[in-house]
C-alpha cells in the first residue's frame, strides 16, 4: 500500500514539474490584486488547488489505460493535472488568470 503511494506521489510531481516547463512561455499577467486578494489567494486558493493538482493526479493515474484506448491521454493530463498546476503555480499571487507579471523596469535593471 505504501509502496503504491509513493509511487502515485512520484507521479503526480513528475506531472506538476513538467508543467513548470512553461513557465518561460506563460503569458504576461496585467492585474494589480489588493492585499486582501492575496492574502486570501494564498490562504485559501493555493492550498485547494495545489490539492485538486493532486486528486487530478491520481485520477489521470488511474484513467490513463482508457485514455489511451481512447486516444486522449494528452487532454486528460491537460485538464486533470497540467490545468490545476498552472493555476496552482504559474499565477501571481492574488491574480485571476494565469501567467506570469511583468517585473518594474526598476528591477529589471538590477
Amino acid at each position: 500500500m505504501t509502496q503504491k503511494l509513493s509511487r502515485t506521489l512520484i507521479a503526480t510531481l513528475a506531472a506538476c514539474l513538467l508543467a513548470f516547463s512553461s513557465i518561460g512561455h506563460a503569458r504576461s499577467v496585467e492585474e494589480s490584486p489588493s492585499a486582501l486578494a492575496m492574502t486570501g489567494d494564498a490562504l485559501f486558493a493555493r492550498p485547494v488547488l495545489f490539492a485538486t493538482t493532486l486528486v487530478g493526479g491520481a485520477v489521470y493515474l488511474v484513467s490513463l489505460p482508457f485514455s489511451l484506448l481512447g486516444g486522449n491521454a494528452a487532454e486528460a493530463g491537460e485538464t486533470l493535472v497540467l490545468g490545476p498546476a498552472r493555476a496552482t503555480f504559474v499565477r501571481c499571487l492574488g491574480c485571476t488568470r494565469s501567467g506570469r507579471k511583468e517585473e518594474p523596469a526598476s528591477y529589471a535593471a538590477n
